[in-house]
């Protein structure tokens, strides 16, 4: 079965097509949320997954669910964030597995540094690749604001990289 078709199934109420679209779509979530909630992360992802259940039916273009399912848990990461207002660091074994383990370490501690809007932004320009016009439907902000806050976090990480 398609990933349009097992959205269609989950959407007629089909539970083992919900089980499988769900175990399609966690890991993706989660390397979304991880680096915008933090510790959080998990929290925000299981958000993320609760509201995509709820809200599948409401989904009209079953192709796009990894678009929606994307901009649910960039919203669901920021809520998260933004309610536990965490600056405590995340654990070592939380950082993604990367050639340069310590590089990977150093990285996750500026990210914890910054506010959520501007890590919300940097993994969704730098890490997701989308362009400003993507993340500013995502966010529901206007361009211009993801492109001022675009700086602002660039300039904020490189500044707490320095430290």
């Amino acid at each position: 079965m398609d990933r349009t078709e097992l959205v269609r199934a989950a959407q007629r109420g089909d539970a083992l097509a919900m089980q499988e679209l769900l175990g399609l779509l966690t890991p993706y979530i989660g390397r979304l949320c991880g680096p915008i909630a933090l510790d959080d992360g998990a929290d925000a992802t299981q958000e993320a997954l609760i509201a995509i259940f709820r809200n599948l039916g409401a989904l009209t273009e079953p192709a796009a669910v990894f678009g929606w399912a994307r901009a649910i848990a960039v919203r669901e990461a920021v809520r998260v964030a933004r309610r536990a207002r965490r600056a405590v660091p995340a654990e070592a074994a939380d950082v993604p597995a990367a050639v340069d383990v310590e590089l990977g370490v150093d990285i996750r501690d500026v990210l914890d540094r910054l506010a959520p809007e501007h890590r919300a932004i940097l993994v969704l320009r730098d890490v997701e690749g989308l362009d400003e016009q993507a993340v500013a439907e995502l966010l529901a902000v206007p361009a211009g604001t993801v492109k001022s806050r675009l700086f602002r976090a660039r300039r904020s990480f490189r500044k707490e990289w320095a430290r």
